[in-house]
């Protein structure tokens, strides 16, 4: 049974940085949705509105507000207490990636959350509504390529922005570095492209370059229960911004190149088709290249968000099932080091 509103849902915005404001951008160009208040600790106290909204210098007053729907884009140590706080308020939430420093973050959110079964919550995974992504998911449950055999993805940048002492940089604020920030995403990607979970982990995670207490490169491999074997790079020594999946499967393989984002320094992004040829084809098959021009990503992940509250939907992309299982395989990675296990005294999520 959907739910019906008779004017816009109230929003509100816990954290009003770049992704906060970009956040505004586009919920107000949705028709259901109204933008009201934000927080932002760097507001001063004499600051009472921006463009009409009303400003707040802490979470606590914002959850005060008689919203309906709040979004979470605060540093990780802060996101799972204010997530909880905004479902405890009675207010649909929406979080940014990661659910927060470490797996009992988002196990505490996703107890918080069975409480309230008519609250939605649904984390920023974004990656998934790019239209390569979309494309590539269409070919792999189309069945034409057949099963898939293996992946392999490098996602990395010059540096975990900002990599300059901020709270990124220091694990109580971070939890973990360029992998927990940014490799999230290519580990989503993996889990929901192929629909496997990885239990079979090997790792060398490495801070020996930026010397921070957080890692700057992540070099893993894993193979799933069924056979299929991912490999990942992540990386924030990739001084050419780099985004690449390749997805091998039995009569062909899908390559996701580039990436659309703010930034504009992951280049094209693009879907190849590769066509393999049963008779052998010397290593040179029939390739078919589409390449993206806009990024519908940030506005359809909002449009699907707002359809599951308004028809009371269950989260599909982007559950908090979806932000657990993810979190755990980031710090199965971690723990799968042993130095690095030692080193910060990392527990296995599977048997905590």
């Amino acid at each position: 049974m959907s739910i019906k509103v008779s004017k816009k849902l109230k929003v509100g915005i816990a954290g009003f940085g770049v992704v906060g404001q970009r956040r505004r951008h586009y919920i107000d160009k949705h028709p259901a949705l109204e933008t009201v208040a934000v927080c932002d600790n760097v507001f001063g106290k004499d600051i009472n509105s921006i463009i009409g909204l009303r400003c707040y210098k802490n979470y606590q007053s914002l959850l005060k507000e008689p919203l309906d729907l709040l979004f979470v884009s605060l540093p990780n140590y802060l996101a799972p207490e204010v997530t909880i706080g905004g479902l405890e308020s009675g207010m649909h939430v929406f979080c940014e990636k990661p659910p927060g420093i470490d797996v009992s973050d988002i196990e505490r959110v996703y107890q918080v959350k069975l409480k309230y079964p008519k609250l939605q919550l649904k984390y920023g995974f974004n990656h998934r509504y790019h239209y390569s992504v979309k494309d590539a998911l269409k070919l792999i449950n189309s069945g034409e390529l057949g099963e898939i055999i293996s992946l392999r993805g490098v996602y990395g940048k010059s540096s975990l922005v900002p990599f300059d002492g901020s709270w990124r940089s220091e694990r109580k604020y971070s939890g973990g570095g360029i992998l927990l920030d940014q490799g999230i995403h290519m580990l989503d990607l993996m889990r929901y492209l192929s629909g496997e979970d990885f239990s079979e982990i090997f790792s060398f995670i490495d801070n020996a370059f930026w010397n921070f207490d957080v890692e700057d490169n992540a070099y893993v491999l894993m193979k799933s229960q069924t056979g299929v074997v991912a490999q990942l790079h992540s990386s924030a020594t990739q001084w050419r911004h780099l985004f690449n999946l390749e997805i091998t499967m039995e009569k062909g393989s899908l390559i996701l190149g580039g990436l659309l984002t703010g930034s504009k320094s992951y280049g094209a992004e693009t879907l190849t088709v590769v066509s393999a040829n049963p008779e052998g084809d010397k290593g040179d098959p029939k390739e078919v290249t589409t390449r993206y021009n806009t990024d519908p990503s940030w506005y359809a992940e909002i449009k699907e968000f707002v359809d599951c509250i308004l028809k009371n939907r269950k989260v599909i992309n982007g559950s908090s099932n979806d932000a657990l299982q993810t979190m755990k395989l980031v710090y199965k990675i971690y723990y799968a080091d042993k130095k690095w296990r030692q080193a910060y005294d990392i527990k296995d999520p599977d048997t905590e």
